[in-house]
């Protein structure tokens, strides 16, 4: 709750310092509230999940978005996405899901149940750009952020009630208040805002780039600062992961291979 309220803090400051309009018009609303709810509900699931499973796989999971988002606007939109490669790059990362969560963690209790918290998460955000999209609203990229955080803001606010009391931590560590402004300021403003504008000015193959290089970045520093531990399984189905991506964005990416040769 405190990185989304941070966040729509710097978000309202940025709309008045830019003059930015915020759109709240009946359709605006429905718009806010889609990827608000989608936003609010995918958090929880995740951040109950980063409990049990690595800050580097749970990028990895989030890597699969682009095959679910794709799999949610072909059955909601009547996109033509599926097709037999995108398929085939479909089963290829089911099957390093199933590797990875087929059987239980060493030294870790709850993480087949934590990565499916995660993974559950991950298609809720999916399924709410899918939702936006279909609603088809035209808003600035920081007006949509500003309009997803006030939404998601009271769900957050209810959860930490329900489930905790509304009770703050008898103390706050330095590393833990620099890492909720960081996603409060950085990964709540700037991401979300930086990631409408990317989708709206550049080409699907630059965008699908960010899908292949996030989780690969998100493994090494998590081995890195946070000595993280993967066993051989999940890098296995990490591997498969990463292949179906790859598979999945090959039409995207050719183009990009042509420029790279020419």
């Amino acid at each position: 709750m405190a990185r989304m309220v941070i966040g729509l803090g710097f978000c309202l400051a940025l709309l008045a310092i830019t003059r930015t309009a915020l759109p709240w018009h009946a359709a605006a609303r429905r718009l806010y509230a889609a990827s608000g709810i989608a936003l609010c509900v995918s958090m929880l699931f995740t951040y109950w999940g980063a409990l049990y499973v690595p800050s580097g796989l749970i990028s990895v999971i989030f890597g699969l978005m682009p095959l679910a988002t794709g799999v949610f606007a072909a059955l909601w939109l009547a996109e033509r996405t599926l097709t037999p490669l995108r398929l085939a790059g479909l089963a290829l990362a089911l099957a390093g899901l199933w590797l990875i969560f087929g059987r239980p963690w060493p030294g870790a209790e709850r993480a087949t149940l934590g990565a499916a918290a995660v993974v559950t998460g991950m298609l809720v955000q999916a399924l709410g750009l899918v939702w936006t999209k279909r609603l088809g609203v035209g808003v600035s990229s920081l007006a949509l952020t500003t309009g997803s955080l006030a939404v998601a803001v009271p769900g957050f606010a209810l959860a930490w009630l329900a489930f905790d009391g509304a009770h703050l931590p008898p103390a706050m560590p330095l590393r833990t208040g620099a890492a909720i402004v960081y996603l409060g300021v950085l990964g709540s403003v700037v991401g979300f805002t930086l990631y409408y504008f990317v989708i709206k000015h550049l080409d699907t193959g630059r965008v699908a780039l960010i899908a292949l290089l996030t989780p690969v970045s998100a493994l090494l520093l998590g081995q890195t600062l946070n000595r993280e531990h993967i066993p051989a399984a999940g890098w296995a189905g990490i591997a498969l992961i990463g292949a179906g991506l790859v598979l999945y964005e090959w039409h995207a990416l050719r183009p990009l291979r042509r420029r790279a040769t020419s």
